[in-house]
């Protein structure tokens, strides 16, 4: 059945025929909307609970073994040198080259899945996951690891880059601070217990065990995927889809009218009917129709039969290039990249100060780190909630009018305590006080970081609807780009000027974060409608 919540949200509609060859094969009513809102057939928002969270726990749990192949090789790094006969380089090149290709391929995969769908693109990309971890466990060459590392990070991008787009698909945006708070614990518990994991595996069965671990547990969300997830991609919903969709249509028309023209030459009896048909088939148009910028416009699923869009449509760059030449958009993918590289950085260098200067074997490393994982995800559940308060109590305050920097107010709490945390942090690892000291700090650290990153993670999703997956893909090339760099750079700086110093810096950007948070808080809307409205103008030129 339809859903009758779009019709609710109708602004405006105009006839227009779309047509395939000579002959006119359908017509609809191209009507401006709501898109999140427009009508579908078997809509995600109405769907049971129990569906909605089989949905949220196969995606988490995805997200999850995603997060957990980062980490679970650090404990046999040694391991692995030793039986390859690799170069501590080599070694370090498996897990740089997993995190750099993990965020790239996310865009490629976002753009397939708002053609084909959200299950052909996890299915696909799970399976390409599993299919590489197995190999990897095999190898017997550390350049077959690294290239088989790769290939895992290009599988594993698609669960990162498109899960929260998934949740966007059946949640409405009162509900998603909790629910995106709930998703994104599960990729910080895989970092947080992959240390704890791999040390137990690699001391009882070898390094190899660590990556069969990996590939049964990949498998069974291949499972899940293949036979309970129903796939929650709607092509009205689709920003990405309506734009091709349009531009067929364009070309449909643009055909018909060069093969009127023609007919014309040849037969003066189609004369006196011709008007009519233009008058139906071609209404007034200017610019490109482009439903972003309109609006945005929506074509329902009966003339998307006629019209047949496929991968050879997949151009990720548009969308990509439309979502970074907004400024609120850059901003907050901005202060998530630095998040998210403070979150790789106290991983990495904590773990080498433990070893250094506390001499902790690989499963002390690990329980240690494992205080910074459970505070992250305390975070991430109580800052997801705490958004959708903030929300809902703002849109009340506002006369029932709600927009999606509101969303931001969440994060100024968090915002008082994090530097002072992550300097906290950096002189007690300085001064090698007491390990319970330092757990503390990284719980800490983690819990308001995180709170913070919950609030952003839901805002680049609300801000810009239609575009899910293009964004949060984007927002995870972010991410990974930005952590690439803090785990090359953090162990020379560290080495350098100390852990007192470096997370003193950290402390810094740290409050360079909050502050371009605080700016689209502000701004955020002017700026938005500023790009809207902008788009809308060009597409009005002739």
């Amino acid at each position: 059945m339809v859903s009758e919540e779009g019709t609710r949200h109708v602004q405006n509609s105009a006839l227009i025929a779309v047509e395939v060859g000579s002959p006119v094969v359908a017509f609809y009513n191209e009507s401006k909307t709501d898109i999140e809102h427009a009508a579908v057939e078997d809509d995600p928002f109405r769907w049971g609970n129990a569906r909605k969270t089989t949905i949220l726990i196969i995606v988490s749990a995805g997200s999850m073994i995603a997060g957990l192949a980062v980490s679970i090789q650090n404990p046999a790094n040694a391991h692995i040198q030793r039986d390859l006969r690799a170069s501590t380089s080599e070694i370090s090149w498996t897990l740089s080259v997993f995190i750099l290709v993990q965020g790239v391929p996310g865009l490629l995969w976002s753009a397939i899945s708002e053609i084909k769908g959200r299950k052909f693109v996890y299915v696909s990309s799970v399976a390409l996951f599993v299919a590489a971890s197995a190999i990897v466990a095999v190898s017997k060459t550390i350049g077959l690891v690294i290239g088989m590392r790769a290939l895992q990070a290009a599988g594993s991008s698609a669960l990162l880059s498109i899960a929260a787009a998934t949740l966007a698909d059946i949640y409405e945006p009162h509900e998603r601070g909790t629910k995106m708070g709930i998703y994104y614990s599960a990729p910080l518990l895989g970092p947080a217990l992959g240390p704890v994991l791999g040390g137990v595996l690699t001391q009882g069965l070898g390094w190899r065990s660590i990556f069969w671990f990996i590939t049964i547990c990949a498998g069974v969300v291949l499972l899940a995927l293949v036979f309970l997830f129903k796939d929650t991609f709607r092509k009205e919903r689709s920003l990405t889809y309506q734009n091709i969709l349009q531009m067929r249509t364009k070309e449909g028309e643009l055909q018909h009218q060069h093969l009127d023209k023609y007919s014309h030459a040849f037969s003066a009896s189609d004369k006196p009917a011709q008007p009519a048909l233009e008058n139906i088939a071609s209404p007034p148009q200017t610019g490109d129709l482009n439903v972003e910028a309109n609006g945005p416009t929506v074509a329902p699923a009966s003339c998307m039969t006629d019209v047949k869009v496929s991968l050879a449509d997949v151009n990720p760059f548009p969308p990509l290039l439309k979502t970074l030449t907004r400024l609120n958009n850059f901003a907050i993918l901005f202060a998530s990249g630095l998040i998210f590289a403070f979150s790789y950085s106290i991983s990495y260098t904590c773990s080498r100060t433990l070893s250094e200067y506390y001499h902790y074997d690989a499963l002390q490393i690990g329980l240690v780190l494992l205080s910074y994982g459970i505070g992250s995800i305390c975070g991430c559940l109580l800052g997801g909630r705490w958004s959708d308060q903030t929300f809902a109590k703002l849109k009340q305050e506002n006369g029932g009018q709600g927009y999606a920097e509101m969303r931001l107010a969440s994060t100024r709490p968090a915002m008082w305590f994090l530097p002072p945390a992550i300097i906290g942090y950096a002189w007690v690892c300085e001064k090698h006080v007491h390990v319970a000291a330092i757990c503390i700090m990284l719980c800490l650290s983690g819990f308001l970081s995180t709170w913070v990153y919950a609030s952003t993670l839901a805002y680049i999703v609300d801000a810009n609807p239609g575009r899910s997956s293009t964004v949060v893909a984007t927002n995870s090339a972010f991410r990974c780009v930005f952590a690439f760099i803090a785990t090359e750079v953090a162990i020379p700086i560290q080495v350098a000027i100390g852990d007192g110093y470096l997370y003193t810096l950290w402390g810094g950007i740290m409050i360079i974060m909050e502050i371009l948070t605080l700016a689209v808080l502000y701004k955020g809307k002017k700026w938005r409608e500023a790009c809207e409205e902008k788009d809308w103008r060009k597409s009005q030129q002739p």
